[in-house]
């Protein structure tokens, strides 16, 4: 059994480019709202690759690392300011 066409249709219309849409009428804008939920998964989400990014550390870093900190002269305003501002660095802030 032939089953033609019920008229003209065509999933390409003639006049039309494909991917372009028209233009909004009106002054329209398109708006996207997301959830709290999407919001905070989008954080976690970025959380997640800035770990994986970050390069990794060895055992003797590690151990130096411990023995500054718990070194009293080590921890003081400047250093602290500094760690500070490279962790707001990271974030972008």
């Amino acid at each position: 059994m032939m089953v033609d066409r019920i008229g003209p249709l065509d999933p390409i219309q003639p006049g039309k480019v494909p991917g372009k849409s028209e233009p909004l009428r009106g002054g329209e804008k398109d708006t996207i709202n997301l959830s709290p939920e999407a919001k905070e998964k989008a954080e976690v989400y970025q959380v997640i690759e800035l770990i994986r990014s970050a390069p990794e550390l060895s055992n003797a870093e590690i151990l130096a690392l411990r023995e500054k900190i718990n070194d009293p002269s080590y921890l003081n305003e400047r250093t602290i300011g500094a760690t500070a501002d490279r962790i707001l660095d990271a974030f972008g802030l």
